[in-house]
């Protein structure tokens, strides 16, 4: 496993909401739907992306968007147009004064907005929990990542926008799988990027020391690492692997490989049966006791609670 695929092994869908969006301006929707992660797609037309706390983003058609939650923003025609919807925590809808819409723009199935041939045509799909997504993938992504329609060749879009509609047996698998499928090429796709500002163990991939020693260490996490080892696998002195390690990825290599372990610990965890003993050996930790000091130290919770959550 590489560092990327080991990053994107995580979206797992289970009922997310899915939604074709139809709009004639102007229009404008506030989302404060506490989401972790949600994606928006530009069929036809165009659309404003506008956080409260950074710049606006327009998007034209093909163009795609992955937004990482809580924080909310608006989306609409224009950046001035004043927000007239507003999407609540459970994809609940009203007017800013708090009177319901979910009824008055439904257009069927899947489907929604004041105009079933609007000027701007928009497919969304939200992860609604949390554990749906890994935990590493919501840490290494922005606040906003983009794809423009120039940047990728993918019919993940056009299949889903095809299939959001349909109400067949299954569908909602269907359109899981196909979520998740979207947000792999689009995060995958937003990382090639040059100007894309990617983690640095994303960078140091493409080192022949560092890059071999990351792979090591997503594939066989629970193998007993040194630096000693890490160093003669890759063909570097003990010193200058360190050194080198250190300098492109932005901390030691067994202090990069506690974080990768606890990373996989807290998406393996999710897993309904996984026990902290089953886990703990996954992910290279002697025993149980091992793996919950050094998660309850990491992100100050034990893997029961974080479990719980």
């Amino acid at each position: 496993m590489d560092a990327l695929a080991g990053l994107l092994d995580g979206p797992r869908a289970r009922g997310a909401f899915l939604l074709r969006t139809t709009m004639n301006p102007p229009w404008s929707m506030r989302i404060q739907d506490e989401a972790p992660l949600a994606i928006v797609a530009v069929v036809r037309g165009h659309a404003w992306v506008i956080p409260d706390d950074r710049p606006a983003v327009r998007l034209a058609a093909g163009d795609v968007i992955v937004i990482r939650g809580p924080d909310p923003y608006l989306v609409a025609d224009d950046p001035a147009t004043p927000a007239q919807i507003v999407i609540h925590p459970g994809q609940i809808c009203t007017t800013p004064a708090g009177k319901s819409l979910d009824l008055s723009m439904d257009l069927g199935t899947r489907a929604w907005g004041n105009s079933r041939g609007g000027a701007a045509e928009l497919v969304t799909g939200v992860y609604q929990l949390r554990t749906e997504v890994s935990r590493r993938l919501l840490t290494a992504l922005p606040a906003l990542a983009v794809v423009r329609a120039g940047d990728w060749d993918s019919p993940l879009v056009d299949l889903l926008a095809r299939e959001i509609g349909r109400d067949d047996p299954g569908q909602e698998i269907v359109l899981d799988r196909l979520l998740d499928l979207l947000v792999v090429a689009v995060v995958r796709t937003w990382f090639a990027q040059a100007e894309a500002d990617v983690p640095a163990w994303w960078r140091a991939n493409d080192d022949p020391v560092v890059g071999r020693a990351l792979r090591l260490l997503h594939h066989t996490p629970q193998h007993p690492w040194t630096v000693a080892e890490l160093a003669a696998a890759c063909g570097a002195s003990r010193a200058t692997f360190a050194r080198r390690f250190t300098d492109l990825v932005g901390e030691p290599p067994i202090a990069y490989l506690t974080g990768w372990r606890l990373a996989l610990a807290a998406d393996l965890l999710r897993e309904p049966d996984a026990s902290v003993g089953s886990v703990a050996r996954r992910v290279g930790y002697g025993s149980p006791f091992a793996l919950s000091t050094a998660f309850r130290r990491h992100y100050g919770v034990s893997p029961r609670e974080h479990r719980a959550r």
